[in-house]
């Protein structure tokens, strides 16, 4: 946001009003509507005075090199539908060389509006208009002293159009592209004009265009055919229903929905259960298992999909520096699987995949091995929730367990999410889950696998040993250079560069913060042994 927007002067409750109907649909804590013009959007010649909103020419004017312009400080918002400035022309200066008009940001403020590229403008001393050319096409009038010169611009149709004293002089551009900025530009000397944004009422009605637009629009809306198999809302209603079902993984809900409305049900369970495996391990911050599961299901879509890859090795990297990562996770008690996916350049093994859940042996092993030993009932957080408890994990403090209220909400959620019968109680006990006396062990395996480490594991700041934090920087810089292997083979990536930076941003923010944590413990220290000395030598 341009700080010379503050300049504009503290709006009115009346102007305020008057802009919010005009334009109701416009979120301006999104998308600002221009109020004023730019104190630093503007070329050398141009002055500004009275809130932004008079622009005088202080140049030379010579020639037309000496031409300046300004832009308003925001964009024009697509959520305006149509949107309408005034310039009331104070004085036509020398030679009244002054254009009104549209350009996109960047360009060139040494010219008029109109002559460059994405550039539009009507200008007063030949009345023509022009098209990001320097030669202009005849449109309409000339303008001077005294006319108050109006610019729509139609965000449906892409067409702008001028009006002069009131009076609308038809379509002068059609094809604009987003992104337009309110411009005017003056060249010779004395030339000074108005301008309204909307904070008073306008010469033109453009209220009554405005209604007519809306009109229009909702007709087309109204009026759109229909094909006679989409015109059955009630079957649209419950495809709907049955597409959303099957997306969030409601299996059983799904399959009984798809029975009662007599539609097919033609995704397969196990698929749905795979996309859900992953989800988990996602949200609970086990990145190297969730890549790893993903090239076992899903051999071809990550090789397919290489920034892909690297975003989900960014995120990997994230929770290795969180302590949330099975690389770090657990370094002296890994699993074979993470010691095998570790790296991000290197593909893991697979070995021995297929039973009769679909589900990996290693994932089916590990989460009998924690259900079987004592204590491993806490869910693992993800990088936010470790952030919101950074303190806690740095200084080595254990994770709470959920409370019992935590995991019967779980529990519901991974019942309806696995299929697993209807209303009941749901019991865990050894090997076997029971859920109305029926026994279900992918829903155990479900449940044990997206446990999180044992209640007296600590989760530190990558690790917390020197092993995982020599595994850690390993990664980082395994992971270097998987992007510039990317970029190589790819070309450049902005955002796979964004993402390094903003790594590179947060382990400067976790080793701030732990420096910021010891600086403060250290004062904390030297103050309560300064006091207690104090009180000894005072007392003696």
């Amino acid at each position: 946001m341009d700080n010379s927007s503050s300049s504009c002067g503290s709006a009115s409750s009346n102007t305020l009003d008057r802009l919010k109907m005009l334009y109701p649909f416009v979120n301006e804590e999104d998308t600002p509507l221009p109020r004023c013009w730019s104190s630093k959007d503007k070329y050398n010649f141009i002055g500004l005075s009275q809130n932004n909103l008079r622009v005088h020419y202080k140049g030379y004017g010579k020639t037309h090199k000496d031409a300046a312009s300004v832009r308003a400080t925001h964009a024009i918002p697509s959520a305006c539908g149509l949107y309408y400035f005034e310039v009331k022309i104070v004085s036509k200066g020398r030679d009244g060389y002054m254009g009104i008009g549209l350009s996109a940001q960047g360009v060139n403020m040494n010219r008029l509006p109109g002559w460059d590229k994405h550039s539009y403008g009507y200008h007063g001393d030949d009345g023509h208009s022009f098209c990001s050319s320097g030669s202009g096409q005849p449109y309409g009038p000339t303008f001077t002293t005294n006319d108050v010169i109006g610019c729509g611009v139609n965000l449906i149709d892409n067409t702008c159009f001028y009006t002069k004293n009131g009076h609308n002089l038809g379509t002068a551009f059609a094809d604009l592209p987003s992104n337009l900025y309110p411009t005017v530009g003056l060249q010779t000397p004395g030339e000074i004009v108005d301008t309204n944004f909307g904070q008073s009422p306008f010469v033109y009605d453009i209220e009554d265009d405005m209604r007519e637009l809306r009109a229009r629009v909702a007709s087309t809306i109204l009026n759109y055919p229909i094909p006679d198999k989409q015109g059955h809302w009630e079957a649209s209603l419950q495809r709907m229903i049955a597409t959303y079902l099957v997306h969030h993984g409601y299996c059983a809900t799904a399959e009984a929905f798809a029975r009662s409305t007599g539609q097919e049900f033609g995704e397969e369970v196990a698929s749905i259960k795979n996309r859900q495996r992953i989800q988990r391990l996602v949200l609970s911050g086990r990145m190297g298992e969730a890549i790893e599961t993903t090239q076992t299901l899903y051999p071809t879509l990550l090789e397919s999909r290489p920034n892909l890859l690297f975003l989900l090795k960014v995120r990997q990297f994230i929770e290795m520096v969180g302590g949330s990562d099975s690389e770090v996770r657990a370094t002296t008690n890994r699993s074979p699987k993470s010691q095998n996916s570790g790296s991000p350049s290197m593909s893991p093994n697979y070995g021995g995949f297929g039973t009769s859940q679909g589900a990996h042996p290693s994932l089916r092993s590990r989460s009998r091995s924690r259900s079987s030993s004592p204590g491993h009932s806490s869910v693992q957080t993800s990088v936010i929730q470790s952030t919101k408890a950074f303190s806690q994990h740095l200084n080595g403090s254990s994770v709470a367990a959920p409370s019992s209220s935590d995991m019967q909400e779980e529990t519901d959620e991974d019942v309806e999410m696995n299929g697993a019968s209807q209303n009941g109680s749901h019991v865990v006990t050894g090997e076997t889950s029971t859920y109305s006396g029926v026994k279900n062990d992918s829903f155990l395996e479900m449940e044990v696998d997206i446990a999180g480490p044992s209640t007296c594991t600590r989760r530190q700041l990558c690790g917390g040993n020197q092993l995982a934090m020599e595994r850690t920087l390993e990664f980082g810089k395994e992971l270097q250079t998987l992007s510039v292997t990317l970029r190589r083979q790819h070309g450049k990536n902005e955002a796979n560069k964004k993402m390094l930076r903003v790594n590179l941003e947060f382990m400067i923010f976790s080793c701030f913060f732990i420096y910021l944590i010891v600086v403060v413990f250290l004062v904390i220290y030297r103050v309560i042994l300064f006091y207690y000395l104090f009180i000894f030598f005072f007392r003696s």
